[in-house]
């Protein structure tokens, strides 16, 4: 009678490291960690100098898009105060004659 499944679970780090012998690996030495020490501060670096300069483009492209919007849009906001300050210059609505205002309708007898 034999049983196909393994007796004990197969995964794991102590499954590497058996395995890692088997092939012949050994532990990294001091230049080995050092190596790996310096490849990670490396890798690091150019994350992060990426980083630096993908936010300083996106910054330089939303101020360009921003101004671009704001120049094509200029005459809209003149336009927008020479109203508002003709609203401002005339005198305030009153109640139509004969009318009433209720909730801001305006209803005629």
């Amino acid at each position: 009678m034999q049983d196909d499944q393994p007796r004990f679970d197969d995964s794991g780090p102590a499954r590497l490291g058996r395995d890692a012998r088997r092939f012949g690996a050994t532990r990294p030495g001091p230049l080995g960690r050092l190596l790996a020490a310096m490849l990670w501060a490396v890798l690091l670096f150019v994350a992060f100098t990426f980083s630096l300069v993908l936010f300083t483009v996106l910054v330089a492209v939303g101020l360009i898009v921003w101004a671009y919007l704001w120049w094509k849009t200029r005459a809209l906001r003149q336009h927008l105060r020479e109203q508002m300050g003709e609203a401002m210059r005339e005198p305030a609505r009153q109640t139509p004659p004969g009318g009433r205002v209720i909730e801001g309708e305006v209803i005629r007898d």
